[in-house]
Formats: structure tokens, C-alpha cells, sequence
């Protein structure tokens, strides 16, 4: 897959990071179920994760870094696999979201103002 390939095409650009994050769906049968996940490549409007759920195209799920205790609301883009017993699961959030992920350096594109820290508490 190349970057003009539109499967393959972002609104911003990618950065590597391995995180573990809990993903929580509905699922088609009526449950509620949570598990964890880890991130494979982000960006400011989604992600790259793989999860042993098997979700579905569109589905409506929500991610949550137990780190920071944020959580996003997300659509599922695509899902592949499994392999080795996980899913690829491409995601974008409602809302682009660059501050979700712990980057000290965003990329420039990710449109992130840097907040000046108030450590006069």
C-alpha cells in the first residue's frame, strides 16, 4: 500500500506508538464489553489499534487510555484479521483529538496549540 493509495491516505500525519488502551463496544447482541488493546500508529484523528474483539466497519466504539483516564468516542474505519488471534482495527474519533495521545512533539499538522503548564498550585 502506498500513500496515494486512498485506503492508506491521513488528514494527518502518522506517528509510531505502542499503547495500551481499553476499547469498549456494543455489541451486536446487546452487551456491553470492554477489553484491552494496544495502539500500533496515531494520528490527531484516529489510529491504527489491534484487539482481540472482533468488531464491525462503522461500529461505534469508545477508547480509553487508563493512563490519563481520557476517553474518545471513535467509528471503526476497517477491520482485518484476525492473525495470531488479534484484529487490526482502523479507527477515526468524532472530534479530531491530538491531545489524547501522550506526544510531547505532535507533529506540526496535528494543529496542537502547546499549553503552558500551571505549576503555581
Amino acid at each position: 500500500m502506498t500513500e496515494s493509495d486512498p485506503k492508506n491516505r491521513r488528514r494527518s500525519q502518522r506517528a509510531m506508538l505502542q499503547l495500551a488502551v481499553l476499547v469498549r463496544a456494543n455489541m451486536p447482541d446487546g452487551r456491553c464489553t470492554q477489553v484491552q488493546a494496544f495502539t500500533l500508529v496515531v494520528n490527531a484523528h484516529g489510529g491504527l489499534l489491534e484487539s482481540p474483539l472482533e468488531l464491525a466497519a462503522n461500529q461505534r466504539i469508545t477508547i480509553i487510555n487508563p493512563q490519563s483516564r481520557k476517553d474518545v468516542v471513535c467509528r471503526v474505519v476497517r477491520i482485518e484479521g484476525p492473525s495470531s488471534g488479534l484484529f487490526q482495527v482502523a479507527f477515526e474519533f468524532d472530534q479530531p483529538s491530538a491531545h489524547f495521545w501522550p506526544i510531547a512533539f505532535p507533529p506540526d499538522d496535528w494543529g496542537v496549540v502547546e499549553e503552558v503548564a500551571d505549576d503555581h498550585r
